[in-house]
């Protein structure tokens, strides 16, 4: 199976397993009651899906019933007629964003970073504090919503990995890598917190994830980066890019 099918098959896979999606027409909704941002709601396409204008229409309304936007993230190619009938329907591209993988035997190891430790959240005051990194080092204030500390301790019991950074003994970033399918794992949620960034710090912890997730039988870690420096910090520790995914809204107001 290519890689970027094998892609798509794991996020899909983790979306059907998730407790509150829904089915609407030939897609599948990944809906977080707990968690409203809208990278943790989103509908991802069945393979070769050629949804109608009354599936979409239906879709939106699911969307709008549960307050969240509008939005679908899969890779193009996976189903070819579905970004043609949302554009039809009003859509917006929000960005086509690379996708990157690494293998084991693809993993570079990067630069020491002084006085860093990094372990896997275990108490409660370790998962909460890895969830407020993410929740403030994605724009967030104030405190973090329950959804992002429940995908940490999802994803430690479900054999995927968690991990805080600290400096000091201060939390200074968090991330981790899905629940695995087939051996293929998400490395996602990375953060590091504005007074620690610049200092490898997001590339040591990302290393440090990947190399985890190895450990624990994952034969594939892939990942969006956020943009093109983001990136950069990726292919440095060895993942190369494999494709391209779809990241595409309606407007609330539309």
């Amino acid at each position: 199976m290519p890689m970027d099918v094998d892609v798509q098959t794991h996020a899909r896979t983790l979306a059907l397993r998730s407790p509150d999606h829904l089915r609407v027409g030939p897609f599948t909704v990944r809906y977080n009651p707990d968690w409203s941002i809208k990278y943790a709601n989103y509908a991802i396409p069945d393979q070769d899906a050629e949804p109608t204008p009354g599936e979409l229409d239906a879709l939106i309304a699911v969307f709008r019933e549960h307050d969240r936007m509008p939005r679908l993230e899969f890779l193009p190619g996976w189903a070819p007629a579905v970004e043609p009938a949302l554009l039809a329907a009003g859509f917006t591209v929000e960005n086509r964003a690379p996708i990157m993988a690494c293998a084991p035997d693809g993993l570079l190891t990067p630069k020491p970073v002084a006085d860093l430790v990094i372990g896997e959240p275990a108490t409660d005051a370790e998962f909460a504090a890895a969830a407020l990194v993410q929740h403030h080092g994605y724009g967030g204030t104030g405190e973090p919503e329950d959804g992002t500390e429940r995908w940490l301790r999802t994803a430690v019991g479900g054999g995927g990995v968690a991990a805080l950074a600290t400096v000091g003994g201060t939390p200074a970033g968090a991330g981790g890598c899905s629940v695995p399918v087939d051996g293929l794992t998400e490395l996602a949620g990375l953060a590091v917190a504005d007074a620690f960034r610049r200092r490898g710090i997001g590339a040591a912890l990302s290393a440090h994830l990947t190399a985890t997730a190895f450990e624990r039988g994952c034969r594939v870690v892939w990942l969006e980066p956020g943009d093109a420096d983001v990136e950069r910090i990726y292919a440095g520790i060895g993942y190369r890019r494999i494709g391209e995914k779809l990241n595409i809204s309606l407007d609330p107001a539309a």
